[in-house]
């Protein structure tokens, strides 16, 4: 079922969000005069290795202009719901990580191998929550998969929509101050 809900939600958003792909597109073109588009290998489901795409934020190891306002939005995260539809990842699910981020964050071993038994997302819990740091992180990525379920996708996928439009910090600070 989740497979199913995925690939409506991303087909349906890639559709609805056309024009604002296309707009970032050719705005990211015209502006950097470089592909719009950043694409990396992730690990996914299983450790199986993925590329990922995200709309490029950077230039020269530096946030351009655009970047900043496309990171704040989310709206750099859009092009994934290609990589949903194609099966390498899902709307809500821990963060795919590169496999330099595992072993930096010592991810290694039997403790951590429930957190690639569900395929990574555009968003999860670690996303909603109020701190960045890698117990916080595993702590809720690890209630996620062991507590999987629609409902829990939509609770998420809720909280998450409110970010393009008020901004990661805003809904973060609505989310723990409630």
């Amino acid at each position: 079922m989740k497979r199913i809900t995925d690939i409506i939600f991303s087909f349906a958003g890639l559709i609805l969000l056309l024009p604002v792909l296309v707009f970032v597109t050719l705005f990211i073109i015209l502006l950097e005069r470089k592909s719009p588009f950043f694409i990396q290998p992730r690990l996914g489901k299983h450790k199986k290795v993925f590329q990922i795409y995200k709309f490029r934020t950077m230039l020269d190891g530096e946030i351009t202009s655009i970047g900043k306002v496309l990171r704040k939005s989310g709206i750099d995260e859009l092009p994934q719901l290609i990589n949903i539809l194609r099966g390498d990842m899902s709307l809500v699910g821990p963060r795919p990580l590169l496999e330099s981020d595992v072993e930096r964050l010592k991810w290694t071993g039997d403790y951590y191998e429930k957190r690639w038994n569900v395929p990574p997302g555009i968003t999860g819990l670690a996303q909603l929550g109020s701190q960045c740091h890698k117990k916080f992180t595993w702590v809720h990525d690890r209630y996620y998969v062991e507590n999987a379920s629609l409902c829990l996708d939509f609770k998420i996928l809720a909280l998450s929509a409110g970010i393009p439009f008020l901004g990661k910090a805003r809904v973060k600070k609505l989310i723990h101050n409630n």
